[in-house]
């Protein structure tokens, strides 16, 4: 199964999202009962439900998480601003049913890449190209040239977006 949003961006705040949101919910939980499965260990689960079935995609609605309300972070997080995540799956082979409940899983290390791509990278590319810039040009020229790098970054990413899709993967499961 193969996670679309047409946005990129969309695509990795998505992924980036429900990893901090799994990240927060592990360190709440005090049991440590999946800890000795190890395939558990290396994959976000969440909850949600289908919204949505077209010809070639299923539209999963992410469940809001409740553990937020009580969490002195949760400013910071950005997991509790918005309960309305939508993520479409392609290529599953099961069938499904519109408001069936769903899990939706993907790997850890996926928001590890998501967060470079979506953060890290353009500000590396920021900062260098601030640097460089401001040795040649004026500080306010090379300002706007440093901010200006970012839409060929964000356009490379978007049409590179079939590449992505393959990257993130996410499979869907039944809850039974």
């Amino acid at each position: 199964m193969i996670l679309k949003i047409p946005n990129i961006s969309h695509l990795l705040v998505n992924i980036i999202n429900l990893t901090l949101q799994n990240n927060s919910l592990q360190r709440m939980k005090k049991s440590m009962t999946e800890s000795f499965n190890t395939k558990n260990r290396f994959e976000i689960k969440h909850k949600g439900y289908i919204s949505k079935i077209s010809e070639n995609a299923i539209t999963v609605s992410l469940k809001g998480n409740i553990n937020c309300e009580g969490c002195k972070a949760k400013a910071a997080c950005g997991v509790s601003e918005s309960n309305d995540k939508e993520i479409e799956v392609f290529e599953t082979n099961q069938a499904f049913n519109l408001n069936e409940s769903v899990q939706i899983i993907l790997e850890k290390g996926l928001g590890l890449k998501a967060v470079f791509f979506a953060y890290v990278l353009p500000f590396i590319l920021l900062i260098i190209t601030l640097f460089v810039a401001s040795n040649f040009l004026k500080e306010w020229v090379a300002g706007l040239l440093s901010l200006s790098m970012l839409i060929p970054y964000y356009l490379l990413l978007y049409f590179t977006k079939d590449s992505f899709q393959k990257m993130f993967k996410i499979s869907i499961l039944k809850n039974y």
